[in-house]
């Protein structure tokens, strides 16, 4: 049985993508990219997290919480709602301004960060996630190498609480969040932070947008 504060097996989701400048995102990239591509890259990331994302029966609304004017602008395209990053002190300060946002007009809003760097997302994994999400108060799902996160949940009446950024596992673990181990959701494990990660992201199946300017890589 649900606890009184779980989100609810049919709940529908506001999703939370915080996303760095374009300039200053993905810099671990750098090295197969180069500086040209990388930025190109981020926004391509992006773009194909966020069509996935809307396009997943379960999610209501996705939130982007960015400063960039070009990816703010191509986000909104799709659909999503922009918010700038008004707090411009990194990532999890982002995702607590972004989750205020919704929350000031549905108070009870079921809330989940997500990255913002998920090109091989596939939007019924992302529904499985959420769908376990909805058991527990707090959720998270740990990245594919088993360290970080890539997806944060709060119930309603419940604060996100992130802690992103190195060993977030351990650290949402530590604030009581449910981990989420469910099999067949590997494509919302699978972040891109290297060239290495792009290719495992690769055999999972890019989005279009990535799949197309991945294509400009050096061999």
């Amino acid at each position: 049985m649900l606890g009184e504060t779980s989100a609810g097996a049919d709940a529908t989701w506001s999703l939370i993508v915080p996303l760095k400048p374009l300039a200053r995102a993905k810099s671990r990239l750098s090295a197969t990219s180069g500086e040209v591509l990388r930025p190109r890259l981020a926004l391509a990331f992006a773009l194909d997290t966020v069509t996935a994302a809307l396009a997943c029966a379960a999610v209501r609304d996705v939130v982007v919480v960015t400063s960039d004017p070009r990816a703010g602008r191509d986000l909104a395209a799709l659909g999503a709602r922009v918010v700038a990053d008004v707090p411009d002190r990194g990532l999890n300060p982002a995702l607590v301004h972004g989750a205020a946002a919704v929350r000031s007009g549905r108070p009870r809003a079921a809330l989940a960060a997500l990255n913002a760097d998920l090109p091989a997302l596939r939007p019924a994994e992302l529904g499985r996630v959420l769908a376990t999400a909805a058991e527990f108060p707090r959720a998270f799902l740990p990245d594919a190498a088993g360290i970080g996160t890539t997806f944060l949940s709060a119930a309603p009446g419940r604060e996100l609480s992130p802690a992103f950024g190195g060993e977030s596992r351990r650290r949402h673990l530590a604030s009581g969040a449910r981990e989420i181990t469910r099999a067949g959701v590997d494509s919302v494990r699978r972040d891109v932070d290297t060239g290495a990660d792009l290719q495992a992201a690769r055999a999972l199946g890019l989005g279009r947008r990535t799949l197309r300017v991945s294509a400009a890589l050096p061999a």
